[in-house]
């Protein structure tokens, strides 16, 4: 047996397990929120939505909740840029990036590791500083949402949500953190798909 991982966004998504079914056969359920297809000759596929799916009872109510995601606002912090966007049922509402560039971890050009590192931090501090001004300004106003959804550095994530002005995130329910490169005009236009992509854990006989 061979396992790997795949992902599928929604459109795909019923092409994809009817195709599993014909080179398989076998039975589909549901279980703790995700559909699992088990297949005659031993192969089996686990579902996993990117939002909770704890209501849904078959197949096709899976790909329909998968297609119409939940009104999310969505925080993106890299080292080169973040971006704070507002996604409702597949379309981006609004959006914001902003460029910031924080240094890598290794001094070059003769600067000693001290002054290196004070650098590196003003540089997080102004990323942070600007991602967190950035929210305020493109999802406090637009609340209340479903989900917040985050992508890209986890640990600058966490900063920019710790910030005061933006303690009305504090609570929301937290959704798939993304794995993206640097905000930018086409990470943005990419949301509605990344949203209602699947992660499909696949066995094979």
């Amino acid at each position: 047996m061979s396992s790997r991982t795949v992902s599928v966004p929604a459109q795909r998504l019923a092409r994809w397990i009817d195709g599993f079914h014909e080179r398989h056969g076998g039975s589909s359920r549901m279980e703790s929120g995700e559909l699992v297809l088990e297949g005659s000759d031993g192969a089996s596929a686990r579902l996993r939505p990117p939002f909770g799916a704890d209501h849904v009872e078959s197949v096709q109510a899976f790909v329909d909740h998968v297609s119409h995601p939940p009104r999310c606002a969505v925080v993106l912090v890299r080292r080169g840029g973040f971006a704070a966007a507002l996604v409702d049922d597949g379309l981006v509402e609004m959006s914001s990036t902003g460029r910031r560039h924080v240094q890598g971890r290794t001094a070059a050009g003769g600067w000693s590791q001290q002054r290196f590192a004070r650098r590196r931090q003003k540089q997080a501090d102004e990323l942070v500083e600007a991602a967190a001004a950035y929210v305020q300004e493109v999802v406090i106003p637009r609340l209340p949402v479903d989900y917040l959804v985050t992508g890209g550095d986890r640990a600058l994530v966490q900063q920019v949500l710790a910030d005061p002005r933006l303690k009305a995130l504090a609570d929301l329910p937290r959704g798939p953190h993304l794995a993206v490169p640097d905000p930018r005009k086409d990470v943005i236009e990419s949301l509605p798909e990344l949203l209602t992509t699947v992660r499909i854990d696949l066995v094979d006989p």
